[in-house]
Order: C-alpha cells, then sequence, then structure tokens
C-alpha cells in the first residue's frame, strides 16, 4: 500500500510539472501568435486552425490519450446542437454536457485516485462544460428571441447563426485557455481571432469617449502580462512555503482539537485557508496572462487613457483577502465561472434560483461529498449575510467611525465564514468534513439559522419588482401632475 501511495504521489507530481511546463510553451506560443499570426496578416481560418491544433497538442502532451474525451464531449454537445430543435436545442445540450462531464468525473474518482489532488483531464473538461453551455444558451437567445426578450447582457452574447465546426472547436479547444480556462464568451473569442476585439462596439462596459480616443491604435499587453507573471512567482513560492507549515487536515487532528482553545483554531483555519489560495491565484494568473500575451482579454480603457486587460481575469486578489461581506468575496473569485452561472442558471431558473445556482456549481465541481457539503452551507451562509447587510448596516453608516468598525467586523466574520464554509471542499470525505463540522459544534450552522429567523429578508426578485413597481407609480404620478398641470394651463 505504502509504495502504491509513493507511485501515484510521484505521477501526480509528473503530471503537475507536465501542467506547469506546457502552460509556460503556452505563453511563448501566445507570443509568436500575437505578432506572426496577428489578424492584419493572418486569416481568422488560419488562426483557428492553429490554435486549435496547438490546444490539442497541448492536452495529448499532458493528458495523454485521456485527451480523447475533449473531443468526445465536445462532438456529442455539437451534434445536440445540430440536428435537435432550436426550441430545446440548449436543454439537450446542458444535459449531455454535464452528464457527460458528470460520469468522467465518477470514473476518475472512483475508480482511479480517490481524494488525490492532481491535475486530472477532468478540470480541462469543466472549462469546456462552461464553454459548450453558454454557446447553445446564447444560440438560442440569438435564434429564437426577440430584442425585446433578452436582458442587455444577454443581447451583448447573443450568437445570430450556427457557428461552423472548426470555430466550436477552436472555440472550446484552443492553447490559450485549454488546460486551465479561462471561460469567455464566444463572441468575444471571434472578435479576437478575427482582430475586432479593439473596436468600442465590443466592449460590454466600454467607455465610449475614451474608446473613441484610443481605438486607432492597438494597446500594448506587456505591461500587464509582466505584473501578472510576478503575481504568479509570488503566489507559488508563498503556496510552496506555506501549504505544507498549515495543512488543512490538521484542523481535525484529535491532538490538535483537545489542546488548543477554539479562538487558536479558528485562526489556524483561516492562515490554513489563507496559504491554500495562492495555488488558484498561481494558476488562474498565469491562464490570463498567456491569453494576454496571445492579444486577448482587452476590456477598454481606463480613465487615464491606460489599457484595461481584465475582460475573462477569473479573479481579484486584493478584494478577495480584504472581502467584507460573503457576497464579495464570491463576486471575485473565480469571476468567470460566477458569470456561467448567473447566465445559464441563477438568470433562467424560476425556482428559487439561488439554491438552484449552488447546486449545479457542485455538480460542475464533481463527486466528491465535500463538495456539496460545503455548497449546500453556502446556501446558509448567503441567507443569513443578506440578512445581516439588509437589518444591521444601517445602524453603521451614520459616520465614517461607524462605517470602518463596520467593515473591520464584517471582513473578519466574513473570513471565518469562508474558512468554515470551504473546509469540507479541501477535506473532500464525508467522514473528516463531519468530524470538522462536530469540532466546531456546528456552531455557524445554527447561528445562520437564528439570523434568517430572527432577520428576515425580501428575495432580490421581490425587491426588484417592488423597485420597478414603485418607479410605475412615480411615472404615473408624475403623469397625472403634468396631464393636471396641462388642463390648468388649456383652462387659463
Amino acid at each position: 500500500m505504502y509504495s502504491l501511495i509513493k507511485f501515484t504521489g510521484q505521477h501526480n507530481a509528473i503530471r503537475l510539472v507536465n501542467f506547469v511546463a506546457c502552460q509556460l510553451f503556452a505563453l511563448l506560443m501566445a507570443v509568436w501568435f500575437r505578432i506572426y499570426l496577428h489578424p492584419s496578416k493572418t486569416s481568422p481560418f488560419i488562426r483557428h486552425v492553429v490554435a486549435t491544433l496547438l490546444g490539442f497538442y497541448l492536452a495529448l502532451f499532458c493528458f495523454g490519450w485521456y485527451s480523447l474525451h475533449f473531443l468526445v464531449q465536445s462532438g456529442l454537445s455539437y451534434s445536440v446542437m445540430v440536428f435537435a430543435g432550436l426550441e430545446h436545442m440548449h436543454k439537450y445540450c446542458f444535459i449531455v454536457t454535464l452528464g457527460y462531464l458528470i460520469s468522467c468525473q465518477i470514473t476518475r474518482v472512483y475508480v482511479f485516485d480517490y481524494g488525490m489532488y492532481s491535475a486530472d483531464f477532468t478540470g480541462p473538461m469543466m472549462v469546456i462544460t462552461q464553454k459548450i453551455t453558454s454557446l447553445a444558451f446564447e444560440i438560442h437567445d440569438g435564434l429564437t428571441k426577440q430584442e425585446g426578450q433578452l436582458t442587455p447582457s444577454q443581447k451583448y452574447l447573443a450568437i445570430r447563426r450556427m457557428p461552423t465546426l472548426l470555430e466550436y472547436l477552436s472555440y472550446n479547444c484552443n492553447f490559450m485557455g485549454i488546460l486551465a480556462g479561462p471561460t469567455c464568451s464566444y463572441n468575444d473569442y471571434m472578435a479576437f481571432i478575427e482582430g475586432t476585439c479593439y473596436q468600442p462596439h465590443h466592449q460590454e462596459n466600454a467607455n465610449g469617449k475614451e474608446n473613441g480616443k484610443y481605438k486607432q491604435s492597438e494597446p500594448s499587453s506587456k505591461n500587464d502580462v509582466i505584473s501578472k507573471l510576478c503575481t504568479c512567482a509570488i503566489s507559488l513560492g508563498i503556496y510552496l512555503s506555506l501549504c505544507t507549515l498549515l495543512p488543512v487536515e490538521h484542523s481535525i487532528n484529535d491532538g490538535f482539537v483537545s489542546s488548543t482553545p477554539f479562538h487558536l483554531q479558528v485562526i489556524y483555519l483561516y492562515l490554513a485557508m489563507l496559504a491554500l489560495r495562492p495555488k488558484y491565484y498561481f494558476v488562474w494568473t498565469l491562464a490570463d496572462a498567456i491569453n494576454n500575451a496571445a492579444g486577448f482579454g482587452f476590456n477598454g480603457y481606463n480613465k487615464d487613457g491606460s489599457p484595461r486587460w481584465d475582460l475573462i481575469s477569473n479573479l481579484r486578489i486584493l478584494d478577495i483577502e480584504f472581502a467584507t461581506s460573503f457576497k464579495m468575496f464570491l463576486d471575485n473569485w473565480n469571476i468567470q465561472t460566477a458569470l456561467w452561472l448567473k447566465r445559464v442558471c441563477y438568470e433562467r431558473c424560476r425556482i428559487n434560483p439561488m439554491a438552484a445556482t449552488f447546486l449545479l456549481s457542485a455538480m460542475w465541481h464533481g463527486v466528491y461529498p465535500g463538495y456539496y457539503l460545503t455548497f449546500l452551507t453556502g446556501i446558509a451562509m448567503t441567507m443569513a449575510a443578506r440578512a445581516v447587510r439588509h437589518n444591521i448596516r444601517p445602524y453603521f453608516q451614520g459616520s465614517d467611525s461607524h462605517k470602518r468598525i463596520y467593515d473591520v467586523m464584517t471582513w473578519a466574520g466574513t473570513q471565518v465564514a469562508i474558512s468554515y464554509t470551504v473546509a469540507p471542499f479541501v477535506l473532500l470525505a464525508v467522514g473528516p468534513s463531519l468530524k470538522f463540522y462536530r469540532s466546531w459544534y456546528y456552531c455557524l450552522h445554527l447561528l445562520c439559522l437564528l439570523v434568517v429567523l430572527a432577520l428576515p429578508v425580501k428575495s432580490r426578485r421581490l425587491q426588484a419588482k417592488e423597485q420597478q413597481d414603485g418607479l410605475k407609480d412615480n411615472q404615473a404620478d408624475h403623469n397625472s401632475t403634468d396631464n393636471n398641470c396641462n388642463q390648468k394651463e388649456k383652462a387659463t
């Protein structure tokens, strides 16, 4: 058994080294792609072909023949898009794509390496799943709905024609994002391939004045790429230095729990989670740098005229570490996944969209029980956080000193709540996860229950509806007043 574990650990280490080596190779290819296959020199067809072939090469090198799953998943989903009716195509595609991902996750977890963190082939499939399902919904919006039926973001993302097979494979499996993403919209990717991504009409939140002033020159991403690579180096150094010193598993050690005061257990858990996050900072920031090096990720200009390269960024580190609410943490962590969940689930689900979104997130992440414990706990945390924000926060907005006190308190509460919620996500199995919660006496679960019962809050959709009704009433009153004034003027 020891020799098997040792072999498995060595195999995982080799796969991780291959993953990092492939990403560094992709970074070099991204620079070459932007210089020698620039849209002004090369047709979109050639750019699609090269991006796709390089992506398949990296996948084959990193994952071997397991990378064929990328083609099978993409092929099945494309067949559904082509042969299914447009009215229900997006639903069938969603079921097929997510179902194939889950079946691969079940096989990998329960047949190969349960409980092992590794660079496995289902990681890229998770990103491909996001892309395929997003594409299906965007095609459905573009080909079956009228403009008035779509939200502003859906209008921007809607696709008005069926992509060709080459365009579809290039979008899913290009070398810039096949290993670690991030997810991007199909329209943004096509604008990058065709060389129109620097025009203002491709920027959903672009400032027209600033884009109009600077749109003639193609902005350079060199400074942003260098900055992100420095962030990668710092994150990797911190993670390698602290991950073995502060393992999360130590928080459920019987000796540690019995001999350590509870407040020190809380501090240890926070530090252990703090030491774990730089791993994700490294992976996601490097992926973002690769896309930027290829010229993808431009998001308009700042007020001072400097270019922004955060169109597909996956995190904002400072906003994460200094988050003062559960929502603020989630909004800045794995941003593209949060947008995917919002677009395919939260905005479209008619029954309890928040719970459905958390459940979909758990299913997408994998089949470890710890994932489901984390996201079920996340529902309770989100409801409690909303109740606190709507009922308690107004009392601290009277002065700057009260605001600072509130921010410090909510920062500490948010970091503890996040650490408590995410612990099963790291521990994975049911036994260790429940053991952790028992060592904390399920205190935050009970606190959330009490807060939700004592401080009820209206759902966001109900609040939005009431605001719209209020605006209509005000408009009606305004129109009535105008009519009365007009009648008086006519009488005079």
